[in-house]
């Protein structure tokens, strides 16, 4: 980009939008000024503010399934459940390693994003193993998913980053403890 462009593009974010500009334009909403404290900051509205309550109530849903798929994957290395590691019921030892470590985390940190509790800081670390399983296990075998075996962590990893970006939904613990203290300020 030349910086003529980068200029245009500059002066075109900063300068102030006319109402007719605003009417027809329905992806840029205005920010509202929310008071925290003493200091006042901007928001904006997010695609699931956008969405309405039927979109946070999908994300929840979402977030709630992924989290028990997650969970039952991280059962199987850690105590053996669903068939286990080889199908056999077969738990990881805890000698062998990240394999273990990640089982553990699987469970542990899918119960968080499960009940919706720091979803975002636990949504982050489900996201970051699956990139490190899939970087690690899957790609050395192969650059695509498809050829690799990689699919399922590729997915984890993206909808988990997705879940830590749009937040935990309605039907979370973090939306009821956010309420709670909205309403007693």
């Amino acid at each position: 980009m030349s910086e003529t462009t980068i200029n245009q593009v500059a002066t075109t974010v900063s300068a102030p939008r006319s109402a007719t500009a605003n009417k027809l334009t329905t992806t840029n909403r205005p920010a509202t000024a929310v008071k925290t404290g003493t200091a006042t900051k901007s928001t904006r509205a997010t695609s699931v503010d956008q969405a309405g309550p039927r979109g946070a109530v999908v994300l929840s849903l979402v977030r709630i399934v992924v989290s028990l798929l997650w969970i039952c994957h991280g059962l199987q290395g850690l105590i053996g459940l669903f068939g286990g590691v080889d199908g056999h019921g077969t738990a990881l030892p805890p000698s062998s390693g990240l394999a273990f470590w990640a089982s553990l985390i699987e469970t542990v940190v899918g119960v968080v994003v499960l009940l919706g509790l720091a979803t975002r800081p636990a949504a982050v670390l489900c996201s970051g193993v699956m990139a490190f399983a899939y970087f690690t296990v899957h790609a050395p075998t192969g650059l695509f998913p498809i050829v690799n075996g990689g699919e399922e962590a590729a997915l984890y990893s993206w909808i988990f980053l997705l879940i830590a970006v749009l937040g935990p939904g309605r039907l979370a613990v973090d939306t009821v403890i956010r309420r709670h203290r909205a309403a007693r300020r």
